[in-house]
């Protein structure tokens, strides 16, 4: 049921991350990855009053989110954002005039008109300007779309890499899922990100630094936004340490990502979004569908005949195609979760901010893949799936127990007594200050709504009901 852990390989010169095992091999069309790790992998405070309706009081951690300059240079306290820059008048770059950004809208965002008519409208125009030895704004709806993608604002350009299995084959009948190649669409991640702290909409209602709120009635903590949690505020607080990065701001990447099937218009076909938004943005802005949460990708759904569906080897590589995705993906963010960077935000002023990688919002069936567990196991702790009553604590998952048991016991044992699967290696093992057991957090839909009330509570009282009153005639 097990496989040997694989090594990386790729097409490309460079590294590729450690998730990805010898038996995946990818393509990318975007530039080399960098190299990657391997499998192991409060400061001073002051009180302010929170702005929010309610009487409470709120600790701020003191050690980051401090304005600078466009050249990393911290600023005064009390010091204005710097002013915009100006754009002429006659500025409609990356068009090159008004008629080429004004058909674009027409085209592309008011009439969505299809690549065919697109390029039969453009070679109707370019059959009367032939005589004038002039052309159309656009060659034909390739040159359109080129033109869209290249714009410095707005959506961020799709790009695509392919996987395929380039491990050993067994003799004679090869699985086809052996000979797929695999294709996985996304964006980049960092540019999504800058250009949601950029997004003056958020200005007003964004956390810069991570914080603890207190009612002044009872002095009882409340907890509401990703930054008031004591996760965030520990993740500053190790950031904070290195004088290099002490003062940045502490920017976490949540991620998202649901299997999904799309009935109408596509044959049932299945897809797997990916999301991301970040964790200094307030809970009410990425409730209300204002480009807070942004689709950062599909990823690949591999597929095989019933025969070799409960393969083994089949089942490795849905894992490790996951988190290799995932791990790729994400490579964007990595220098500056080290190093600051500086990005702009929405009140104007520039940051040295540090990325990490924040809560990963799954159903359960995706956190046993994700935080490479046994289905039917907790992926948080280990306590046996057979004595979930006992009042005795239970061992957390963490990042170190579990490279320190992968690397000293054999994987059967991992399964049986552990419920971990040793032959992958999760995305959040290519991160610093990443696991992935901490960063799992429950679909509210799937495990709250539906999982707790549904599917457990309400199914419990009807069998309760029938129990005591029998069944209705």
């Amino acid at each position: 049921m097990h496989a040997a852990h694989p090594t990386v390989s790729a097409r490309s010169p460079s590294p590729l991350p450690s998730s990805q095992p010898g038996s995946l091999a990818i393509a990318p069309s975007l530039p080399s990855s960098p190299s990657l790790s391997s499998r192991s992998s409060p400061s001073q405070v002051q009180l302010e009053p929170d702005e929010n309706p309610d009487d409470a009081e709120a600790e701020y951690t003191d050690a980051s989110s401090h304005p600078c300059s466009l050249d990393g240079e911290f600023l005064p306290a009390g010091a204005p954002p710097p002013p915009p820059e100006a754009k002429a008048n006659n500025d409609w770059s990356p068009y090159r005039n008004r008629v080429e950004f004004e058909l674009a809208e027409l085209l592309f965002t008011c009439i969505q008109m299809s690549g065919n008519h697109v390029d039969a409208l453009l070679d109707l125009w370019a059959a009367t300007l032939a005589k004038h030895d002039d052309h159309p704004p656009f060659s034909d709806h390739n040159d359109l779309y080129n033109v869209i993608d290249s714009t410095p604002f707005g959506g961020v350009k799709w790009e695509g890499f392919s996987v395929e299995y380039k491990g050993e084959r067994p003799e004679g009948n090869v699985p086809s899922w052996m000979d797929g190649s695999y294709e996985v669409w996304f964006r980049d991640v960092r540019e999504v990100t800058h250009n949601i702290l950029a997004s003056p909409d958020f200005a007003a209602e964004m956390d810069y630094t991570p914080y603890c709120e207190y009612t002044s009635a009872d002095d009882k903590r409340q907890w509401k936004d990703s930054m008031s949690g004591d996760w965030a505020w520990q993740q500053a607080d190790e950031i904070a340490k290195d004088a290099a990065t002490h003062g940045s701001t502490f920017v976490p990447v949540i991620l998202g990502s649901d299997k999904t099937t799309v009935s109408v218009g596509t044959s049932h076909n299945e897809y797997y979004p990916l999301y991301a938004s970040v964790g200094n943005v307030r809970n009410n802005v990425r409730r209300a569908h204002r480009d807070a949460v942004v689709l950062i990708g599909f990823l690949a759904i591999p597929k095989t005949c019933r025969e070799h569906a409960d393969s083994g080897d089949f089942h490795t590589f849905q894992r490790q195609l996951l988190h290799s995705s995932l791990s790729y993906i994400l490579q964007s963010l990595k220098p500056a979760m080290t190093a600051p960077e500086i990005a702009r935000f929405g009140d104007g002023h520039f940051r040295c901010v540090i990325y990490g990688l924040g809560p990963y919002i799954a159903d359960y069936e995706e956190q046993v893949v994700l935080s490479a567990i046994v289905r039917n196991w907790c992926p948080k702790c280990l306590a046996l799936r057979t004595d979930l009553d006992n009042e005795a604590p239970s061992l957390l998952h963490c990042r170190e127990h579990t490279d320190l048991l992968v690397d000293k016991l054999d994987p059967d044992t991992l399964w049986d007594e552990y419920s971990i699967i040793g032959d992958v290696v999760p995305f959040t093992n290519d991160f610093p200050r990443a696991d992935i057991h901490q960063l799992i957090a429950p679909d509210i839909l799937h495990q709250l709504i539906k999982g707790t009330f549904k599917d457990h509570l309400v199914d419990w009282v009807e069998k309760y009901l029938v129990k005591e009153h029998g069944v209705s005639s």
